[in-house]
């Protein structure tokens, strides 16, 4: 619950405060807002300090997507996924009404539509449609539990999961912020959604759905693929 409610707190917290600024010199308005490129990194230097922090106590999953793909590639017992996934939700939720609460703070703040949710066609950030969403957030969560579940992995070189997988999610985030403003977790787009409004909630269902079909798949495939008889397979 701690480690979502430092993923939405840095991640959404920083697209909603910093993503966008604007300073004023003289007669001219000067970007300084982080950008994109700001709240990728926001994102990734979240799950890499959570996964430092917490790894050791509850394995590091601040993502209900991770949560069902490690279960299905019998790293963690069917029976615990559901109290991860609702301490998951719960931690995301208090984030977001925390970022809420601050931004209100501004005068001139309106919420709906600039709380940093997840969305396509109109809510997408590009204007990409829902075919586009579906397809980029299945695979960029397959590609995230497959870096996960390969870094954890007993072979992988030991105290550089978090690393690997604080980095993967910032590349995640550049390439798909634009399209859906990037969920491969649902415990983030529901932190923000009900709080953003604008068509988000009714939205949510695809960023339930895409990640937890990624998951489902790299969970699945992570043996038959990068197991242990996989690899003995080539000898």
């Amino acid at each position: 619950m701690v480690g979502t409610f430092w993923l939405v707190l840095g991640g959404c917290g920083t697209a909603v405060f910093a993503a966008v600024q604007i300073a004023t010199a003289d007669t001219r308005d000067i970007p300084v807002g982080v950008g994109y490129l700001g709240v990728a990194i926001a994102f990734g230097l979240t799950v890499l300090t959570g996964a430092y922090a917490f790894g050791h106590i509850s394995g590091g999953h601040f993502n209900p997507a991770v949560t069902v793909g490690a279960a299905v590639a019998g790293r963690l017992p069917w029976t615990k996924a559901p109290v991860y996934i609702v301490s998951q939700v719960v931690g995301g939720l208090i984030a977001g009404a925390l970022i809420l609460v601050v931004a209100s703070g501004k005068d001139g703040f309106e919420a709906t539509g600039r709380m940093a949710a997840n969305g396509y066609g109109a809510n997408s950030p590009d204007g990409y449609g829902l075919l586009s969403a579906l397809l980029i957030e299945i695979v960029l969560t397959a590609i995230f539990v497959w870096v996960i579940l390969g870094s954890t992995d007993r072979r992988a070189p030991a105290g550089f999961a978090p690393a690997a997988i604080g980095l993967t999610l910032t590349l995640i985030h550049l390439i798909s912020i634009p399209v859906t403003n990037t969920s491969v977790n649902p415990a983030r787009s529901t932190a923000v959604a009900f709080f953003n409004g604008d068509g988000a909630p009714g939205q949510l269902w695809l960023f339930w759905a895409a990640p937890i079909a990624g998951a489902l798949v790299a969970g699945a495939l992570y043996g038959p693929l990068f197991g242990e008889r996989a690899r003995s397979a080539t000898r």
